[in-house]
């Protein structure tokens, strides 16, 4: 008699068999959890600063300098570094930070801390003075201006268990919230060495325990500690069973499973955490147990339906890969190749050279036929580069509108990824409005015609296109003018796309990436987007036009008044002339359209998103003789500066009604 197995029988034997392992190795059950320095959730970064020749400064330098002396560091066991180099208050000092929790050893958190400012400074921030990275496990920062000992609450990572509350919810957020209240408070009483503090609390049923954890950077004082952990409370999702948030001066989690808490044995003893009693801890232990078990059980059985599926997936993958190179050929763009773009643009010659994006550069070319144009080159180093092509490529091959920019073809050619658009000689905004020479040009008429083209453009991709599109990278140097200076909104690589019939056009990312200073509060501190994300950098595009000043300028030496906030001063105080750009002062009759446009800026630029208007909105001011407008509130990013002059305290409610600009 034979016996005969099909392949699924013996798949179903062989997982039968490995339910039953996690019995006999359940010391083991923690190791995958804490081995892997830098864990499960994908990193929460934020770049700013940019510098243009960045790679030649003595600043980069430095921070080379500082990243590779990180591994060959004494590891400590509170798991907090505080580094710097270069001469105090010098332009070229870097100072760093790096703080792990408390689950990664000694050894493990300095690799963690490590890695950490690799991919940061190497992947990411490659051309910043300023730059965060938060992992679950570690952060690491490092700036040009002094950070240690300071409270910065954002970027914010936030990761939630997807299970909310059974039962009374209202109780459950209760004794979540005395449990964090507690162990905030034996936190930021902690030493200059660690500010941490866990232990439990009573749950709500079904729940009968929550376990929380909560942390601050050593080096901030008790008050910033509490204020820290209080903001994180107040603005963290509630009524979940597990919630981790992170910021770069605190963090906390809460669970109910407390696997999430156990400690390594290299740590010395924490004074800053709770005392625990032995029955307790008995409990504890059981409870682990059980839970490893059926987890384990869970995965098992995961992992069989995946096996079973791999081949599907295997297909689709490649299927998929298929579809988005579908996707482009499908747009009936001009499809060249390599060799001729590679000619028309001298080998990419640094001559040809017209600037330099987040994801790539662009050369001027000239083809065969004498036909000018200018071509984006993705960085093959860009891990998002396929994913930018095929968006940008998709998407801009169907929008039709004179205010947006007109693209040619594509080039697909190995890991070449070539994106050829219609070319301007007067290249984009920044080279004439921060050019005190070019500027001149620029006459009030002309600014406003580019004003009015550029709100006419956002409001075809927010309303009047195919789909509702969010740029999420306007600015200056993304708005090329034509011979005839008609502006035309560029570069979409970082686009998000919704269906009209969307109810909530909406988004979030755990990857902030833009450019600061052109980038609203909830989107820059939470990953938050929406159309309101754009309306606040035509804002400031807005103000940058009228004043012909970067929105980084400060009127002040050392002052972190900056042109938002000394826009709306000096509005507030009716110093129109301290405002503008100087070549506009001499302008006669066209008061009004001024002074509605610096007022249009800074209702674009209010930091509550749902206060500022929607771009048909701003189109219908820019076109109204006649209209009132809405007061403005304080815009974003708004800080006080005082002067010895009696003017501080002078304020007004100003209007669009005034018909001279008279010097003062």
């Amino acid at each position: 008699m034979t016996c005969s197995y099909s392949s699924s029988q013996s798949l179903h034997f062989f997982f039968f068999i490995i339910l039953f392992i996690p019995f006999l190795s359940l010391a083991q059950q923690f190791t995958d959890n804490t081995d892997n320095p830098i864990w499960e959730i994908s990193p929460n970064i934020l770049c700013l600063s940019q510098q243009s020749n960045f790679a030649d400064s003595f600043f980069s330098h430095n921070l080379k300098r500082l990243v590779s002396s990180i591994p060959s560091l004494t590891s400590n066991t509170y798991g907090f570094y505080n580094l710097s180099i270069g001469k105090i208050s010098g332009q070229e000092r870097v100072e760093a930070t790096g703080l792990c929790n408390r689950v990664l050893t000694r050894a493990n958190c300095l690799t963690c801390i490590a890695q950490a400012a690799v991919n940061l400074t190497k992947t990411y921030c490659t051309q910043h003075r300023e730059g965060y990275v938060r992992y679950t496990k570690c952060m690491f920062r490092f700036s040009d201006k002094p950070i240690f000992g300071k409270l910065e609450t954002g970027p914010v990572l936030e990761a939630t268990n997807p299970n909310n509350a059974t039962g009374d919810r209202n109780e459950f957020i209760r004794l979540q919230s005395e449990l964090l209240n507690r162990l905030r408070q034996v936190a930021a009483s902690g030493g200059f060495k660690r500010k941490y503090a866990q232990g439990d609390g009573p749950g709500a049923p079904p729940y009968n325990t929550f376990f929380a954890a909560t942390q601050c950077t050593p080096d901030l004082s008790e008050k910033d500690c509490n204020d820290c952990l209080l903001y994180g409370f107040r603005n963290a999702t509630k009524g979940r069973v597990g919630i981790r948030w992170f910021c770069p001066s605190c963090n906390f989690q809460i669970e109910s499973d407390l696997r999430f808490f156990r400690l390594d044995s290299e740590y010395e003893p924490d004074s800053t955490t709770e005392p625990q009693s032995p029955g307790k801890d008995k409990l504890k232990i059981i409870i682990a147990t059980v839970g490893s078990v059926v987890g384990f059980s869970v995965i098992v059985i995961c992992l069989y339906f995946l096996l079973t599926r791999n081949r599907r997936k295997e297909k689709q993958r490649h299927e998929g890969k298929d579809v988005e190179d579908n996707k482009i050929k499908d747009t009936q763009l001009l499809q060249l190749d390599f060799d001729t773009i590679r000619l028309a643009t001298n080998d990419f010659s640094p001559n040809n050279q017209l600037g330099e994006g987040g994801f790539g550069a662009v050369y001027k070319g000239v083809l065969d036929n004498g036909e000018e144009i200018a071509v984006k080159r993705l960085s093959m180093k860009s891990g998002q580069g396929d994913y930018e092509f095929i968006n940008e490529v998709s998407l801009v091959a169907k929008l039709q509108h004179r205010n947006l920019v007109r693209l040619l073809g594509f080039c697909l050619d190995g890991e070449e990824r070539l994106l050829i658009y219609e070319f301007f000689k007067n290249t984009s905004l920044d080279h004439f409005i921060f050019d005190s020479n070019r500027r001149t040009i620029l006459e009030w008429e002309t600014r406003y015609k580019i004003i009015s083209g550029v709100a006419k453009g956002l409001l075809y991709l927010h309303e009047d296109s195919r789909f509702n599109i969010i740029h999420r990278d306007l600015k200056a140097s993304n708005v090329l003018l034509d011979d005839a200076m008609y502006p035309k909104i560029a570069d979409f690589g970082m686009a998000k796309l919704f269906d009209t019939d969307q109810t909530t056009q909406n988004g979030f990312t755990s990857k902030v990436a833009g450019t600061y200073g052109y980038m609203a509060p909830e989107y820059a501190m939470n990953g938050r987007f929406s159309v309101k994300t754009d309306v606040f950098s035509f804002g400031v595009l807005v103000l940058e036009i009228i004043t012909g000043k970067r929105n980084s300028w400060s009127p002040y030496e050392q002052s972190s008044l900056f042109l938002i906030s000394y826009v709306w001063k000096s509005w507030r105080q009716e110093r129109v002339l301290d405002i503008l750009d100087p070549s506009l002062i001499e302008t006669r009759g066209l008061s009004n359209e001024i002074m509605k446009c610096i007022h249009i800026g800074l209702l674009c630029v209010q930091e509550n998103a749902e206060s500022r208007p929607t771009m048909a909105s701003v189109v219908v001011m820019l076109n109204a003789n006649s209209f009132t407008l809405p007061k403005p509130s304080q815009p974003a990013f708004y800080l006080e500066y005082r002067e010895s002059s009696p003017r501080d305290n002078h304020t007004c409610s100003n209007s669009v009604t005034i018909t001279e600009l008279d010097p003062r």
